[in-house]
């Protein structure tokens, strides 16, 4: 029983609409305001400098695509895998502050607000469950209620 559920299609296309929205959501303060962005990706101390405003101006644009083909239902499987891969490069860069520096950031996931609340070792359950949606739409994703076979719907009547 318990396994029907998780592969029906309405599950599948629950998770896409979950994960795609949760990235659009993300990516529109991000976008709005890439030089707070930039200021939060230097914080993580990851990145060399010559690095950081790009992924600070290129990484909320593909956050912003990857979760619009979800919830359209286009490159469903390429706009999973690179927010899964995403999921996972933030994971280990939360991982990296809280365990191995001792510090709590401010993520930069929703807000660029500098005075947001530091977060740590909960968001990486956060992350965790994101990357979960997104191997299971990755392995049962069946194309179900998406934009193209709406339009193969309606004009192939025609």
């Amino acid at each position: 029983m318990l396994r029907q559920i998780f592969t029906d299609n309405y599950t599948v296309l629950l998770f896409r609409i979950i994960l795609g929205t949760t990235f659009v959501y993300a990516s529109l303060d991000k976008i709005a305001h890439p030089d707070q962005f930039a200021h939060i990706v230097h914080n993580y101390k990851i990145l060399p400098s010559f690095l950081i405003n790009l992924l600070a101006l290129s990484l909320p644009w593909i956050e912003l695509f990857c979760g619009l083909f979800l919830i359209g239902g286009i490159f469903i499987e390429s706009s999973a895998l690179v927010l899964s891969f995403l999921l996972i490069l933030f994971a280990l860069g939360i991982s990296y502050n809280v365990f191995i520096r001792g510090v709590d950031i401010n993520c930069g996931c929703f807000t660029t607000s500098l005075s947001a609340k530091k977060q740590g070792a909960e968001l990486l359950i956060h992350d965790l469950i994101l990357f979960g949606l997104g191997l299971h739409i990755l392995f049962f994703n069946r194309a179900y209620f998406t934009l193209p076979n709406l339009y193969h719907r309606l004009f192939r009547k025609i």
